[in-house]
């Protein structure tokens, strides 16, 4: 089973930006889709972006314009470019491969703070 990897959380300042990565221990090409959501405590997972293996893309209306989803099938990575970052885009955030039968794969999360 593919096991997947984030990285590229950490602090950083309001208006700043974050590279973060998931890494997959294998192959993603088979994975039908690959997305990003984000955890705060108290609130349900939220879907921030995702990817199709045939490179369509769909963002959250709160992430549109700032942030930037994109997979690499050849390094098996998905990346989410995270740009003019506010205090309210803190939270944890989980990559996950969604196969074409419908399993789903997390990853263990990376946090993301933002400080005002």
């Amino acid at each position: 089973q593919v096991q997947l990897v984030e990285s590229g959380g950490g602090l950083v300042q309001a208006g700043g930006s974050l590279r973060l990565s998931c890494a997959a221990s294998g192959s993603i090409f088979s994975f039908n889709v690959m997305g990003w959501y984000r955890q705060t405590p108290g609130k349900q997972r939220e879907l921030v972006a995702v990817i199709s293996n045939g490179g369509r893309i769909n963002y959250a209306d709160f992430v549109k314009g700032r942030f930037t989803i994109s997979r690499d099938n050849a390094k098996n990575t998905v990346y989410l470019q995270m740009n003019s970052l506010k205090p309210e885009d803190a939270a944890v955030y989980y990559c996950r491969a969604d196969s074409m039968s419908g399993f789903y794969t997390w990853g263990q999360g990376t946090q993301v703070t933002v400080s005002s």
